[in-house]
């Protein structure tokens, strides 16, 4: 019996501008990343994808090698041209597969290269559907009620049964002997219309049943300007970290040897994160101006990092968890407090994102910033605090997009409220159990870093 060998192919022909795009939508930032390297991502991860085709529009083509040699994406083995249609670039990778199947038993698996979100579970589901049949398909039952129209009257003319249908996904997957005899029948066919490639199948081997796979509602395909802001916001949900202890223990155990600078590391969060890391046998450097660095001075921070470099001869993350939270109505700050908690709160964060990059470029590493959960909405007796912390996140996911082409991701930690000396300051003694403990947040952020996420904003919230 010939082994089998799972190609993923990737359809990413689209140029997006009937959708008011101005690039490709795969070539679309989402994360940090273009939509197209978390589509490869997810099926270079999966243990039973043995190869990658992608199939580019020709004027995508330098690009599209570029994100796969800047990505190190060892399983795609060939970038072809396709067709200005669909069925074209499914016809493409038909044939640029065809090879394989003299000595393997060949399964193809047909992705939208605009559909980022793609599970592991559905990738494992389909390949193993393909164990018992020749042709695959990713589908979510319909919510909504389906109206039939009659294109004269413009009237209802029929509802059908909304049990019996379902929103179809990708991917589609075949033996690569079912699509090619399949498209090899529809070829003939001169009133052979486009469609999907299960539509081919449907149509021209009817006795060939198609299982179905359930996908899920994250793995929406993106259309409009607007989806990238869904999809961005499914990206933060899928993000969140398990919570098991011995996960957590074993994950950390990659702290051994880095070098870590953690900015506000003196008390609070920051000091957490320092201590924790310092357990897991990190090389941790903490700063504060307790240690004589205000990181509204980018000389300050600047000469901090230059000595550690020397002193380590590296630095692998850098965490900037200072801050200074006053809760007073905007009109009665004191001008002094006011300038405070735009500099260290904002502009801080600027100086160490300045002063880190060459450090984290070299290094490959990461720099963590740290939000708010008034992040979302300015509130009442804390206006520069919420609007410095939306500052933050804007400053996080633009670095991200900037610095991701030289390898250096950029993250950023959304604590609920969390048990620190600078909230005990503002809002004093409060019930016990309502906060988030600062170890907690401290041993999620050390996972961030410790992740190939960039541009992500990570929800630590209370465990119920």
């Amino acid at each position: 019996m010939k082994d089998v060998k799972n190609i993923a192919v990737v359809l990413a022909g689209g140029k997006g501008s009937r959708s008011g795009f101005n690039k490709p939508k795969q070539m679309m930032k989402l994360a940090g990343k273009t939509v197209l390297e978390h589509v490869i991502q997810a099926f270079q991860s999966h243990e039973a994808i043995h190869e990658i085709l992608i199939v580019s529009n020709m004027d995508c083509i330098e690009e599209v090698e570029s994100v796969v040699t800047n990505g190190r994406f060892g399983k795609v083995k060939a970038i072809i041209g396709g067709g200005s249609e669909r069925y074209q670039s499914s016809l493409a990778a038909i044939d640029a597969t065809r090879h394989y199947c003299k000595d393997h038993r060949v399964q193809l698996i047909f992705h939208d290269a605009v559909r980022p979100l793609i599970s592991r579970r559905i990738i494992g589901d389909v390949i193993e559907a393909l164990r018992s049949y020749n042709a695959v398909d990713v589908v979510i039952k319909t919510t909504d009620t389906i109206i039939v129209a009659d294109p004269r009257t413009n009237t209802i003319s029929g509802i059908p049964d909304r049990s019996l249908l379902r929103n179809g996904q990708t991917p589609q997957a075949f033996s690569h002997r079912t699509i090619e005899r399949a498209y090899g029948i529809a070829m003939k066919d001169p009133s052979f219309v486009t469609t999907d490639d299960c539509g081919v199948v449907l149509k021209y081997l009817p006795e060939e049943k198609i299982f179905l796979v359930d996908g899920d509602t994250g793995n929406m395909k993106l259309t409009y300007e607007e989806d990238l802001h869904i999809l961005d916001k499914l990206c933060q949900l899928r993000s969140t970290l398990l919570d098991v202890k011995e996960r957590v223990q074993f994950s950390l155990s990659a702290l051994r040897g880095k070098v870590l600078v953690v900015f506000g590391g003196t008390s609070g969060i920051g000091k957490e994160i320092a201590d924790i890391a310092t357990a897991y046998q990190a090389k941790v450097v903490v700063a504060g101006r307790s240690t004589g660095i205000d990181i509204s001075s980018l000389e300050d921070v600047t000469n901090l990092l230059a000595d550690v470099a020397r002193e380590h001869g590296r630095i692998d993350f850098v965490v900037n968890s200072a801050a200074v939270l006053v809760r007073q109505p905007l009109v009665d700050m004191d001008q002094l407090d006011v300038a405070e908690a735009i500099n260290v709160n904002y502009v801080g964060a600027v100086n160490v994102a300045l002063a880190s990059f060459d450090y984290l470029r070299d290094s490959q590493g990461q720099l963590l910033n740290f939000t708010s959960s008034s992040y979302t909405y300015g509130r009442s007796m804390y206006s520069l605090y919420s609007s410095s912390k939306a500052a933050v996140v804007n400053l996080t996911q633009a670095l991200a997009d900037e610095w991701h082409a030289q390898g250096v991701r950029v993250n950023c930690v959304n604590p609920e409220r969390t048990a620190t000396p600078m909230r005990t300051k503002a809002f004093g003694i409060e019930p016990e159990g309502s906060l988030l403990s600062a170890e907690e947040v401290a041993e999620k952020s050390l996972l961030v870093l410790l992740s190939d996420y960039t541009g992500q904003i990570f929800d630590v919230k209370k465990t119920k």
